[in-house]
């Protein structure tokens, strides 16, 4: 599924990045090191994790992008890396179950 029509179907807070990337799955967790190890390429990495290495490990293991849950917002040093490293980013109120749920039906009604 293309980014573009999972903002629209989930009323994701666009940040940063490509509308235009395509989405496999689904990946969450805030270990950041967990996940540089299990995250497949073409997931949604969901996480409350904000900090400049998640746009590191996103690159690094080939996310379609992160969505940060629980209203998290990410700081100027991390949308710059963002930027650099073409990490799509999205906000998000919902908890991360939640969102994980929402992602996993929109995803298998494609």
């Amino acid at each position: 599924m293309k980014l573009h029509v999972l903002v629209d179907r989930l009323s994701l807070s666009h940040i940063c990045g490509s509308l235009d990337k395509e989405a496999a799955g689904v990946y969450a967790g805030d270990l950041l090191s967990w996940v540089m190890s299990h995250a497949q390429a073409g997931d949604i990495w969901v996480t409350i994790m904000s900090n400049i290495n998640v746009a590191a490990v996103a690159s690094l293991t080939e996310a379609a992008c992160v969505i940060l849950a629980e209203g998290v917002q990410p700081d100027a040093e991390t949308l710059q890396a963002a930027a650099e490293k073409d990490v799509t980013f999205f906000s998000d109120t919902r908890s991360v179950y939640q969102l994980c749920c929402s992602l996993g039906s929109a995803l298998s009604n494609e």
